[in-house]
């Protein structure tokens, strides 16, 4: 029994060794399958991984920068680097200035901008690009808009072109710097019979001033529409027909309406279809045009002008003359004297003339006539003398006080206007001594008085409201012939004055 359990002990122990050898065995297999599924895996990682790292690297090599290009908002292409974009701003730009030297050129880059990005490979066409942003590239001139009144009349560089342009245009209207230069002692030196055969008047400039108001103003313009001086110039003093309403006065007639308005009669009815002489109206609105330039320069000057000063003729009578015959006793001779007005013109046409006074240079020596008076001749044992007497002595007066000349002796109108004008004291006076042979209505000019002085001279007063003398009345210098008016042709109220001598009208300047 006991060798039977321990033939069951052994045989258990046998069989336990055994199953401990295979267990052991098994185990000792699995353990070495284990580490060999192992070994493999780790293997594969480390070649997937060295091939992973180096893609890795190419992609990185091979991812480069860029940059998107857009105008207002619009992606036009890429371009590898900023400096090609300021490369053609610089190109173009010089392009630009090139062809317009005379304006300060500005490249208009407003709306473009670019974007950076980074790409695999990126296929970037910056030729096509930058030729695509070139033909859109535009540029506009800085300059400075010369405003008259509010409108733009012209476009210049800069302001100093602008202030150069107006001086230049009231230079245009300015007198010659050499008729300023004459002295007071060269006027002077002129001899009577030089002041003869010429006015020689000489011009001071007071003031040059621009009538309207002239701004200047920064803009951008179109680089073709910037003028230089001369151009400008021109814009600012070129004159334009602008309509204009006149209304017909006293005196008016088609022919006189057109010369005062630069015009030709035959325009002056062009513009008024049915328009006739005969049928024109006191009140009567007609359509005319008148030349108009932007710029107005108004210049206040003194002139000084030498006129001669007739000689007056004093006539005497003598009884050792037969009545009739007139004998010269003494020549008479011109003086010199120099008249100064203040004149105002605008773009040089005068538009006030007003006298200021004058001054003798060289005296008139009066002529001395001797007038017969003998009727009859008798015989006389002794030798008598002579009578003689004044008839007249004295010279023409101004025939209003604070006299203004308002238009003077000469062309006016394309004609010759007979007398002068003037404004001043409304109360007219009789220049000189004489006889009133006229008073009353006298066609254009009005209510008129004609004096008669003498030896042939005549002085006529027109326009004038009212008359306080009569024909045949005499009167003495200084008397009161009636009052300053607008009657007949006349544009207001003035005293029209003429010096006659044999029926022919003479400058009265040179008498006054």
């Amino acid at each position: 029994m006991k060798r039977s359990l321990r033939a069951e002990r052994s045989s258990k122990e046998n069989e336990n060794s055994i199953h401990e050898s295979v267990v052991q065995t098994d185990t000792k297999q699995k353990g070495w399958m284990s580490r060999k599924w192992i070994l493999i895996p780790a293997g594969t990682l480390l070649i997937a991984g060295s091939v992973f790292f180096a893609g890795r690297e190419y992609v990185n090599a091979n991812t480069v920068p860029f940059y998107h290009v857009y105008v207002n908002g619009e992606n036009i292409g890429a371009i590898q680097n900023d400096e090609q974009l300021d490369e053609l701003f610089e190109q173009k730009q010089k392009y630009y200035q090139e062809k317009y030297p005379d304006a300060t050129m500005v490249l208009h880059t407003d709306g473009i901008t670019t974007k950076a990005d980074r790409e695999f490979k990126p296929e970037v066409k910056s030729e096509e690009t930058l030729a695509k942003l070139d033909g859109m590239l535009k540029a506009y001139a800085r300059g400075v808009e010369l405003k008259v009144d509010g409108e733009t009349v012209a476009i210049v560089k800069d302001q100093e072109t602008a202030k150069a342009a107006i001086e230049a245009a009231k230079a245009k209207y300015t007198p010659a710097a050499d008729k300023t230069k004459t002295t007071q002692s060269k006027v002077k030196q002129v001899s009577a019979s030089t002041a003869k055969s010429s006015s020689n008047e000489q011009d001071t400039v007071k003031s040059v001033e621009v009538k309207e108001k002239l701004t200047l103003a920064l803009t951008k313009a179109d680089p073709n529409k910037v003028l230089d001086v001369e151009e400008a110039v021109e814009a600012l003093t070129d004159t334009k027909e602008e309509p204009l309403v006149y209304k017909v006065k006293e005196g008016d007639t088609i022919s006189s309406i057109a010369l005062a308005h630069d015009m030709k009669p035959a325009e002056v009815v062009a513009l008024n279809p049915g328009l006739q002489e005969k049928y024109l109206q006191i009140g009567q609105e007609l359509e005319l045009s008148r030349p108009v330039a932007p710029l107005t320069v108004r210049t206040v000057e003194t002139v000084t002008e030498k006129v001669p000063s007739k000689a007056e003729t004093i006539v005497r009578t003598s009884d050792e003359l037969p009545k009739g015959k007139r004998k010269v006793v003494r020549a008479g001779r011109d003086g010199v004297k120099q008249v100064s007005y203040v004149v105002t013109k605008e773009n040089g046409k005068v538009v006030s003339k007003q006298w200021t006074g004058q001054e003798v240079i060289e005296p008139a020596i009066p002529e001395v006539v001797y007038k017969g008076t003998k009727v009859e001749v008798k015989k006389q044992t002794t030798t008598t003398s002579s009578t003689v007497t004044t008839q007249s002595s004295s010279m023409f007066a101004w025939p209003v006080t604070g006299a203004r000349i308002t238009s003077s002796y000469g062309q006016r109108w394309g004609r010759t206007h007979e007398g002068i004008d003037m404004v001043g004291g409304r109360t007219i006076m009789a220049s000189a001594a004489g006889k009133v042979v006229f008073a009353g209505q006298q066609g254009s000019y009005g209510n008129a008085v004609i004096i008669d002085h003498g030896d042939g001279y005549q002085t006529l007063y027109g326009h004038m409201s009212s008359i306080s003398v009569s024909s045949g009345q005499s009167v003495s210098q200084g008397s009161k012939l009636g009052i300053m008016g607008s009657t007949g042709r006349s544009t207001g109220i003035h005293l029209h004055f003429e010096i006659r001598k044999n029926g022919a009208q003479l400058n009265p300047m040179k008498y006054l």
